[in-house]
C-alpha cells in the first residue's frame, strides 16, 4: 500500500478557506497526480484541506470520506501554547519548546516527553495519545496492524492499494511521527512541510512484520511545475 499524506493549500484560517495561491496549488496537485488512481481518498474535516482535494477528487471521479479526527483544531488545542507572537505549535516557538524538543532530557524521555515538568499542565498527553490511537485505528482499517511494543507493522490483509490523506502539517507531523515509531519532538523540530506538500509512505505487502518507508516527503514539484515558488520557514522561498 502507499499511502499520500498532503497538506492543504496556502489557507486563510479565518474564515477556514484557500487563497488564491491556495486554489492554485490545488490545481497543479491534479496534474503531478495525473498517472495516481487512488482507491481511497481521505479529507480532513476542515474547509481547507477539503477544497484541496476537490479537484483531485473530480478529476479522479472519487468521492472522498471525511476524517474529523485528522482535524487541526483538535492538535491546535493539543499541542499549542501562546507566545510573544500569540498561539504556536510547540515546535515553531523558537524561543522556549523548540530548543526543549531538541535538549537531550527530552531526548531521554522518548515516547514518554510529554511527561517533562515543561508539559505538566498541557494537553500534550491526551492529544499524543488520541492521534496514536486513531492513527493505528486508522490504519488497521486499511490492512496494517501496528506493533508497538516491537516498532513494526503486521500486515493483516496486505494489499496494494493507493490512499491519499488530505491534512495538515501540525497533525500530520504527529501523525505520521508515530507511523514510523520517531518521538514526536524529534520528527517534528528537523521536517518541515510546504503547502500542498506530497508525502508519500510505503507500506510492504508481504507476509511478516515490516518498517515503513517514505518514499518522498513533503514533494513541490507540482507548484514547480507551474511557476509558483515554495514558502518554507526562516523567510525561505524558492
Amino acid at each position: 500500500m502507499l499511502l499520500y499524506f498532503i497538506r492543504h493549500g496556502d489557507p486563510i484560517y479565518e474564515p477556514d478557506s484557500l487563497t488564491p495561491l491556495g486554489e492554485e496549488q490545488a490545481k497543479a496537485l491534479v496534474n503531478r497526480l495525473g498517472d495516481v488512481k487512488f482507491d481511497r481518498v481521505f479529507v480532513s474535516s476542515s474547509n481547507r484541506a477539503i477544497q484541496t482535494a476537490i479537484p483531485t477528487c473530480e478529476k479522479q471521479n472519487k468521492e472522498y470520506e471525511i476524517l474529523d479526527w485528522c482535524n487541526e483544531k483538535y492538535s491546535a488545542e493539543e499541542l499549542m501554547d501562546y507566545n510573544s507572537q500569540g498561539k504556536r505549535y510547540f515546535m515553531k516557538d523558537c524561543d522556549n519548546y523548540r530548543r526543549l524538543f531538541a535538549s537531550k532530557e527530552i531526548e531521554k524521555l522518548g515516547f514518554d516527553w510529554y511527561n517533562h515538568p515543561a508539559f505538566k499542565d498541557k494537553k500534550c498527553k491526551s492529544g499524543i495519545k488520541r492521534i496514536s490511537l486513531k492513527t493505528d485505528e486508522f490504519l488497521e482499517d486499511l490492512g496494517y496492524f501496528h506493533d508497538r511494543e516491537n516498532r513494526c507493522f503486521i500486515p493483516k490483509k496486505p494489499n496494494d492499494d493507493i490512499v491519499a490523506l488530505f491534512a495538515h502539517e501540525g497533525f500530520g507531523s504527529a501523525f505520521l511521527s508515530n507511523i514510523l515509531d520517531i518521538p514526536y519532538p524529534m520528527f517534528c523540530t528537523r521536517f518541515s512541510m510546504c503547502h500542498s506538500g506530497i508525502t508519500v509512505v510505503a507500506f510492504d505487502n508481504c507476509d511478516e512484520a515490516f518498517l515503513p518507508k517514505i518514499l518522498t516527503y513533503s514533494n513541490d514539484s507540482h507548484i514547480k511545475a507551474v511557476g509558483i515558488k515554495t514558502r518554507w520557514p526562516f523567510g525561505i522561498e524558492i
